[in-house]
């Protein structure tokens, strides 16, 4: 969706501001007050209201908001003496005083197209929620959300994510409006990448598990499900024997048990190859490369899951974040931690899955206590939502989630 006021443009499919055509640099907490005002055209927005969906209910001084307040006016070149576009309204909040166009965007449309397509979404997603931070124990601040209502289901942070691009990409949507639907759903982006802190310590095991840790504290969940995707299931695993007592079941799917680059010297050169990839065509320059990429995730995507694929990836990290990313994924190694998890688990896998190998499943299947193994006729390693081997996948995850 984009909204258009005076010479700006906010566009929420790609987390982006433009003043005059020109780029403009927003955090977070700013995009997301600008987001909610331009929402409601001119109506007036409550000191409670801004504090509710900017910051997630926390509480928050009046200094941090008139700060978010100023720099959400500079950014669209008004001023707290103009106030010609944002207006406060002293003691009852604060509004836009420009008219306001909505124009759906190309990612919007597409996600609505695929959406339609797939029968098992009859339920509407859930409602956007509100961006929150915490601190992990090396300092790092991590970006989260919660949505829904019912038991606790945590998706796994890993690099392919960010809480805002999410919701309108045709990609992802469709999984957590399933995910979510009768759950309350845990997001939180991967340290590095998305909303959360791109400037942080180092990703080891150890790291990414007190990562989990931190959201799962922060979000009051005392015991939780965890859908863990391809790099999170490792750091899934690690947390699960660390903290058994947190973790009620565990969906593993598309990982790994052992990073690439020490399962052996076939598969180092293929991560090798891949990191080389990433290092040559990353970023906005590279649309090519990053479109080789993403068939690579997902070769049966359409032309618009693309799109909005390589527009989430662009978003989401930096190039030299993303090279040192690959090289810290490929060295995650769980296996000393596997035959201590005790909470019930299905492992998932393609059978033409080429980011992480058939093989890998199978190795994780062998390693977990007890674990269920379910293998999906698919090439993608992202399951994409007009795969007949989606609904296979969510029927089986749902029935899993239910028992116990």
């Amino acid at each position: 969706m984009e909204y258009r006021f005076a010479d700006c443009v906010l566009d929420t499919s790609k987390h982006r501001l433009t003043r005059a055509g020109a780029p403009v640099d927003v955090e977070p907490q700013v995009f997301a007050l600008l987001r909610l005002l331009a929402e409601k055209q001119g109506d007036l927005v409550s000191r409670d209201d801004l504090v509710e969906q900017v910051w997630g209910g926390r509480f928050v001084s009046e200094s941090t908001i008139s700060a978010r307040i100023s720099a959400a006016r500079a950014a669209v070149g008004d001023t707290g003496r103009a106030q010609a576009i944002i207006h406060t309204v002293v003691s009852h909040g604060v509004q836009l005083v420009v008219p306001v166009e909505r124009v759906e965007t190309a990612l919007a449309v597409a996600g609505a197209a695929v959406n339609g397509a797939v029968s098992t979404l009859d339920a509407p997603a859930p409602v956007r929620p509100g961006v929150r931070f915490a601190t992990a124990p090396d300092g790092t601040g991590l970006a989260w959300a919660a949505s829904g209502e019912g038991p606790v289901l945590m998706r796994g942070g890993h690099w392919l994510t960010h809480l805002e691009l999410d919701w309108d990409n045709p990609v992802w949507q469709p999984l957590l409006a399933r995910l979510g639907k009768g759950r309350r759903l845990i997001r939180y982006d991967l340290r590095g990448t998305g909303v959360s802190q791109r400037d942080c310590g180092p990703q080891t095991l150890d790291t990414l598990v007190d990562d989990m840790l931190t959201v799962a504290d922060a979000a009051g969940a005392e015991q939780l499900d965890i859908y863990a995707p391809s790099q999170n299931v490792p750091v899934a695993i690690a947390f699960a024997a660390r903290h058994p007592e947190r973790v009620r079941r565990m969906v593993l799917i598309g990982g790994f048990l052992q990073g690439a680059a020490i399962r052996g010297v076939e598969d180092k050169e293929m991560s090798d190859a891949f990191v080389a990839l990433v290092r040559g065509g990353w970023g906005p320059h590279g649309a090519a490369h990053m479109r080789s990429l993403s068939a690579f995730f997902m070769p049966d995507a359409t032309e618009a899951q693309i799109q909005a694929f390589v527009t989430m990836l662009h978003g989401s990290i930096s190039p030299q974040q993303a090279v040192a990313h690959r090289q810290a994924i490929s060295r995650l190694d769980a296996r000393a931690e596997a035959p201590r998890v005790t909470a019930p688990t299905l492992v998932i896998h393609a059978t033409g899955d080429t980011v992480q190998p058939f093989t890998q499943g199978q190795v994780l299947a062998r390693a977990i206590p007890d674990a269920e193994f379910l293998a999906l006729e698919s090439a993608n390693h992202i399951p994409l939502p007009q795969d007949p081997a989606w609904t296979r996948m969510m029927d089986a995850v749902d029935r899993f989630l239910a028992e116990g």
